[in-house]
């Protein structure tokens, strides 16, 4: 059976067209069948078992399902497209790896750059270490963090994967790191910065995070 995480290259059509219609409804000049195979091709690198074509099909669904709120929707969804373009768990920076690329590909299709700007700002933000205080800001946000709201398992397996792509790091470094991760979240009042996403995912959050520390700790 096909896996969510093939969907960008076994079905480019729809995410493709997807993709074009939304750069040239920000201003594109140029076509963009260049910048999405890159982008594309970089979504199922083999080392990402959560940071993958999955965690992106996940983030255009749940925007999809969601009111702006203020928000300029095309701006936070050409975000989403580029936010974990640049996954090295190993290193440090990929955000602002993945603001660049998404910077100079939006220059390469004649997009404006004062959208171009804003896309990367919004990058940035999903880095998760200040809050962001805008509503665009907010919903790409709520929108890379659903995943801490979604139902038991489906937690459980996005903890699994965060590990599997850690593997390289030894168990007792994991678990104090990764608490601390989701204890900065739960400090975090509200976790979700829309009222969509704050109706839909904070209490179920709380409680997905709460345990997940227990058993780090345990």
């Amino acid at each position: 059976m096909e896996t969510v995480d093939n969907l960008i290259l076994s079905h480019p059509q729809h995410l493709a067209a997807r993709f074009a219609t939304l750069l040239r409804r920000l201003g594109a000049t140029t076509p963009v069948d260049e910048v999405y195979a890159a982008l594309a091709a970089a979504w199922n690198e083999p080392h990402r078992v959560y940071h993958g074509a999955s965690h992106l099909v996940d983030c255009l669904e749940q925007l999809d399902g969601a009111p702006a709120e203020g928000a300029d929707r095309m701006v936070v969804e050409a975000a989403l497209w580029f936010h974990d373009a640049v996954y090295n768990p190993r290193a440090t920076g990929n955000e602002t790896r993945s603001a660049a690329w998404a910077s100079r590909a939006m220059a390469q299709a004649g997009v404006p750059s004062p959208t171009g700007s804003e896309v990367a700002r919004l990058i940035l933000l999903t880095r998760h270490t200040v809050p962001a205080a805008d509503p665009a800001g907010n919903l790409a946000c709520d929108v890379d963090l659903s995943i801490l709201g979604r139902e038991p398992e489906r937690f459980a397996e996005f903890e699994r994967r965060i590990r599997a792509e850690y593997s390289w790091v030894a168990e007792d470094t994991y678990r104090a790191v990764r608490a601390d991760i989701l204890e900065g979240f739960l400090r975090r009042s509200p976790l979700f910065l829309t009222s969509h996403f704050r109706r839909k995912y904070e209490c179920q959050a709380r409680l997905n995070i709460v345990g997940s520390i227990r058993s780090l700790k345990g």
